[in-house]
C-alpha cells in the first residue's frame, strides 16, 4: 500500500475534523500526517505524525515563520523522506506553498485542496500577514508545480479559475461526511424551539444575522432560543448584541465533535447564515450543513457561494439573501411552526446527504485522483 503525506502547516485545529476524517477513510493509500507545528487547540494526533517543531505553541509558531523564510530543516526533511510517501496532499493554498519545499525533498506529485478563504480572499488581505505575503510571493510557482487542485465545490472552482489556476488542473470533489457518525438519534428528544449555530465567530459565518433574526420572532415564537457553538474574535461583540436585543442566546464556546452531534440531534434547525466577508472570504462548502442534514436537521441559511450545492431550497432547507434578517426570520418561523414541513425536509435531507455526500464513496473518488497523478 502506498503512503500519502497529508500536509497542514498547523496540525490539527479542532474545527478541521473533516481532514482526518477524509484521510482515515482512505483504503488504497495509507495516510501520514505532517505539519510544521501543533495547533493551539489541537485534535488528537497520531503517533506517526511528523512535526517540524514539537515544542510549545509559541515556539512552533516562530519556527514555522522562520521556515517560510529559510526552509532549512534537515531533521524534518529526513523524517519526511522516511515516510516513503508517493505523493503529497496539502490542505489550503497557503499550505501548498509551504509544501513545495517538501515536494522538492521527496520529488513526488503535489495535490492541493482549496477550501475557501485561501482562494476567495483578496490579495490585500494576504498582504496583512507574513504568511500571506509568503503565499503571494510563491503562488505562481504553486500553480505551476502542483499536479491537481481539488476544489471542495463548484463555487470554489469558479474562484480558482478567476484566480488564474489552469482549468485542466482543477477537480471538483466534495469531501463528504461519515454517515455512521452523523445519523438521526431517536433517543434524543428534539427541542421544538431550539435554533443551533455551529461555526467560527467571524464575519463570514454570519452569526450576527441569526441573532438579529431571532429578535424578530419574539411575538410569533416567544419560546425560540439560540445555542451558539464556536469561538472567534467576534464573540464579545455578538454577546453584547444578544444582550442589547434581549434575545435568548447561549454561547457554549468550542465543543468536541460528540457534543456538536448531540446538539445537532436536539435542535429543530441549524441556522448558519454565511455571507461574503469584506475581505472577499467566502464559504468553500460548509461541512456543518451536510452534517446537520444527515441527522435529519433542516437548515436555514443563505444564497451564498457553495451553500446551494449542499442545501436544496424548499426541499432540505430554506435559503435567504445574504444579510436578510427578515427573510431568515420568516424561514425560521416556518420551521418552528409547521411540523409537517419540518419533518418532510428532515427526511429528505437524510436521503440527499446519503446519496450525494457519503464520505466512503467520495474518498474512493479521491483515490482515483491520487492514482491519476502517479
Amino acid at each position: 500500500m502506498n503512503n500519502v503525506l497529508i500536509f497542514r502547516e498547523e496540525l490539527m485545529p479542532i474545527s478541521e475534523t473533516f481532514i482526518p476524517a477524509q484521510a482515515t477513510a482512505l483504503r488504497s493509500f495509507r495516510p501520514v500526517f505532517a505539519g510544521l507545528r501543533r495547533a493551539k487547540n489541537s485534535l488528537p494526533l497520531d503517533r506517526s505524525t511528523v512535526l517540524m517543531s514539537d515544542g510549545s505553541w509559541r515556539i512552533g509558531k516562530l519556527a514555522s515563520a522562520l521556515y517560510q523564510i529559510y526552509p532549512f530543516a534537515p531533521s524534518f526533511h529526513r523524517k519526511i523522506s522516511k515516510s516513503r510517501a508517493v505523493l503529497i496532499h496539502a490542505h489550503f493554498a497557503l499550505d501548498g506553498t509551504e509544501a513545495l519545499y517538501l515536494q522538492s525533498a521527496l520529488n513526488v506529485p503535489l495535490l492541493v485542496t482549496l477550501h475557501g478563504y485561501d482562494i476567495t480572499s483578496s490579495d490585500a488581505e494576504f498582504e496583512r500577514t507574513a504568511r500571506g505575503r509568503h503565499y503571494l510571493a510563491n503562488r505562481s510557482e504553486l500553480w505551476n508545480r502542483a499536479s491537481k487542485f481539488i476544489c471542495v465545490s463548484e463555487a470554489i472552482k469558479t474562484a480558482a479559475l478567476k484566480a488564474g489556476i489552469p482549468k485542466e488542473k482543477l477537480v471538483v470533489h466534495y469531501i463528504g461526511i461519515d454517515l455512521k457518525n452523523f445519523q438521526r438519534n431517536h433517543l434524543l428528544v428534539r427541542d421544538p424551539h431550539l435554533i443551533l449555530f455551529v461555526g467560527r465567530l467571524v464575519e463570514k459565518k454570519g452569526c450576527e444575522f441569526v441573532i438579529r433574526a431571532l429578535s424578530q420572532l419574539t411575538i410569533d415564537q416567544p419560546r425560540a432560543h439560540l445555542v451558539v457553538i464556536g469561538h472567534g474574535p467576534l464573540r464579545r461583540e455578538l454577546e453584547a448584541l444578544a444582550s442589547k436585543l434581549g434575545v435568548k442566546v447561549r454561547f457554549l464556546g468550542p465543543q468536541n465533535a460528540e457534543l456538536v452531534r448531540m446538539w445537532m440531534g436536539k435542535a429543530r434547525i441549524l441556522c448558519v447564515p454565511s455571507v461574503q466577508a469584506k475581505t472577499g472570504d467566502s464559504e468553500g462548502f460548509g461541512m456543518v450543513f451536510a452534517e446537520a442534514q444527515s441527522m435529519g436537521t433542516p437548515v436555514v441559511s443563505t444564497w451564498h457561494s457553495a451553500i446551494p450545492e449542499v442545501v436544496r431550497h424548499g426541499v432540505t432547507g430554506l435559503l435567504a439573501a445574504e444579510r436578510d434578517c427578515t427573510g431568515l426570520a420568516h424561514h425560521i418561523c416556518r420551521f418552528l411552526s409547521d411540523h409537517i414541513f419540518w419533518s418532510t425536509c428532515g427526511n429528505r435531507a437524510i436521503t440527499h446527504i446519503r446519496d450525494n455526500f457519503d464520505l466512503q464513496r467520495q474518498t474512493f473518488e479521491l483515490e482515483k485522483t491520487y492514482s491519476s497523478v502517479l
